[in-house]
């Protein structure tokens, strides 16, 4: 696993534990690599509620109840995705914060979705004067996987500061 990956990770997990937070992960295009990172680190117990791997929409639908009108009006690579997952993955897993991630690491975009290095990001806390936090980051022109890493890495950054 990539250093700052592993060092974000610790960060994360270090701070919401002082801070008494739980967790709960939804991702798509990171297949599972912020839990992961999270789950590599001793006591991680204490914070992760739930993870989630949401690739296709019916998942998204399904296990997190994104409304099929938004993805059908925004695509799956979009800030309301996001925000509709996150919040969908604080309201299943009881987690004090949850986050979630979809985009396209390519190597090619179909048809009427964003570029490939699109990915769109969530943050929603429970109780926050803002309840969820989106950005959308572009990547264009970097591998796969240094996109899946940069992405997991921004995302344990956004948790360790919290």
């Amino acid at each position: 696993m990539d250093t700052n990956l592993e060092l974000m990770a610790f960060a994360a997990v270090s701070n919401l534990a002082a801070a008494g937070l739980t967790v709960a992960t939804a991702e798509s295009c990171t297949g599972g690599l912020i839990a992961a990172a999270i789950t590599g680190v001793p006591g991680a117990s204490a914070v992760l509620r739930y993870g989630w791997v949401t690739y296709c929409n019916e998942a998204k639908e399904r296990e997190l109840g994104v409304p099929p009108a938004v993805l059908e009006e925004h695509t799956a690579v979009s800030e309301p995705v996001v925000a509709a997952m996150a919040q969908g993955a604080m309201r299943q897993s009881g987690a004090d914060v949850a986050v979630a991630v979809s985009g396209n690491a390519g190597p090619t975009a179909a048809e009427g979705e964003p570029p490939v290095g699109t990915v769109c990001i969530a943050l929603a806390r429970r109780g926050a004067p803002r309840p969820v936090h989106t950005e959308t980051l572009q990547l264009a022109g970097l591998p796969r996987n240094e996109i899946r890493n940069r992405v997991a890495t921004k995302v344990l950054h956004m948790l360790a500061s919290l």
